[in-house]
């Protein structure tokens, strides 16, 4: 999954997808412990998920990036403010 796709995400969808990743590298690390895994490059990939999750959290929580409910009122705002300028 892409880092944009995250950062469309809120908070709430951001942690449960997280969650969801965990459960997911836990059930290929079974897979691949019974040499069931066809894909091993599938554990790498949901690592990286994970990261770029907790990553955009982290940022989200350092207030270095927004959620996207904010940055779509800003967009509407900043639209909104042209067209009456206009």
């Amino acid at each position: 999954m892409k880092a944009s796709n995250f950062f469309e995400m809120t908070n709430v969808e951001l942690g449960n997808k997280v969650n969801e990743l965990k459960a997911e590298l836990f059930n290929l690390r079974f897979s691949q412990a019974a040499k069931q895994l066809s894909n091993p490059m599938v554990l790498n990939q949901t690592k990286r998920d994970i990261a770029r999750a907790k990553t955009i959290l982290r940022q989200r929580e350092l207030g270095l990036s927004i959620e996207p409910t904010e940055a779509l009122k800003k967009k509407r705002s900043r639209k909104e403010k042209s067209a009456k300028e206009d």
